[in-house]
């Protein structure tokens, strides 16, 4: 699934665009930063409630092409500014952690066994 598909999957506004037509490799969703860390792979989408710039830390850290933060949450200036000088795409859904998942789960984009 491309990074557009999932922002039109998940009715989401864009504040930082990175590449629109990147191949998304799978998703994780989480949001203690250690669990990111440990787990999230290169070319990963991941949904979080985090929008202070400690996510593009660590999206820049797992090369993360795109922080989808949910319920709504406005992210942080630092945030945005940090994504847009690593090229990573953030945009923010109304749908909540659970359910950004679970559309994009029924849309085809899976996490990679």
């Amino acid at each position: 699934m491309k990074t557009r598909d999932v922002l039109e999957t998940t009715e989401a506004e864009v504040f930082v665009e990175g590449d629109l037509d990147r191949e998304l490799k799978g998703a994780i969703s989480g949001d203690l930063l250690s669990f990111i860390m440990a787990e999230a792979q290169e070319g990963w989408l991941w949904i979080t409630i985090h929008t202070h710039i400690n996510a593009a830390a660590v999206a820049v850290l797992k090369e993360v092409p795109f922080i989808l933060a949910t319920s709504g949450r406005t992210p942080d200036k630092a945030l945005t500014e940090r994504c847009a000088t690593e090229g990573i795409t953030l945009a923010v859904t109304g749908f909540s952690s659970y359910d950004a998942a679970g559309v994009l789960w029924e849309a085809g984009l899976k996490r990679p066994s």
